[in-house]
């Protein structure tokens, strides 16, 4: 009906199989893993007080970014948090796939990335944009969108990392470490990821507002579900445009929504 909340867009777009993630599917590196997740759901929980059902928000992935905390080939990945080592509060990103690495951005916006890689190694994916696909007046409700939501407000619940990390309900530093793979409650509050089948339509890209030369076209380590309106705007991050025109020419090109 007009201005449901829990229908954002394409009703009729089929369901996917999906299943839940287990450590293995996350034990590669962060950019082989990153294209994994896209179709896939993280599912969070508000663990109830009493008897009463728990408050459930589903997100469908469509946007994700890889940071490889040593690099590839021997060079450092200079946008991982994890590039000068293990510190207090990268320690998540260094422990076994699967727990998620929540981090404060400014500041203001607390961000989720799922664990992945050999442990010890550093790897972390970002998960920049979903689509909420259910739960979504909780979501609203969180990002304080009036109800009932319109498309275009629905479609923006969780376009970008703060928006998704407020709209699933996951705080720094409270969830920082939650298990989306056991989904054992943390702070009142429980994470799943849920993986889907393989893909045909992932683009990839530069970074989005990462300085330098980690927000070129040498780190094409944004990926996303190609024409999804949930995919969050392109731009460019400090210095990263004239690095790209530098070391590849292609500058210019800045995409719309990284296309």
């Amino acid at each position: 009906m007009p201005g449901d909340p829990d229908v954002a867009r394409g009703a009729d777009r089929p369901q996917e199989a999906l299943r839940r993630a287990i450590r293995a599917d996350l034990s590669d590196s962060a950019v082989d893993v990153a294209p994994r997740l896209l179709g896939g759901e993280l599912r969070t929980f508000v663990a109830p007080s009493t008897d009463a059902v728990a408050l459930e928000v589903r997100l469908r992935i469509t946007e994700v970014e890889a940071y490889h905390g040593q690099g590839t080939d021997g060079i450092p990945d200079p946008g991982s948090h994890a590039r000068m080592g293990r510190t207090a509060r990268n320690s998540t990103m260094w422990g076994e796939p699967g727990h998620l690495y929540v981090y404060l951005s400014h500041g203001i916006h607390s961000c989720v990335n799922v664990v992945c890689g050999p442990e010890g190694q550093g790897d972390g994916v970002l998960l920049r944009a979903g689509e909420i696909v259910a739960g979504a007046e909780a979501a609203a409700t969180r990002r304080g969108a009036a109800l009932p939501l319109r498309r275009t407000t629905s479609r923006d619940l969780a376009r970008g990392p703060g928006r998704l990390g407020q709209a699933v309900g996951l705080r720094h530093p409270l969830h920082d470490g939650i298990d989306a793979i056991t989904g054992d409650e943390r702070h009142g509050m429980r994470a799943e990821l849920w993986l889907g089948p393989q893909r045909d339509d992932v683009v990839s890209g530069p970074r989005v507002g990462v300085a330098g030369v980690a927000g070129t076209a040498a780190f094409p380590w944004r990926f996303w579900i190609d024409e999804d309106p949930t995919v969050s705007p392109f731009r460019w991050g400090r210095g990263a445009q004239a690095e790209s025109l530098h070391t590849t020419g292609v500058g210019r090109m800045m995409p719309a929504r990284g296309r």
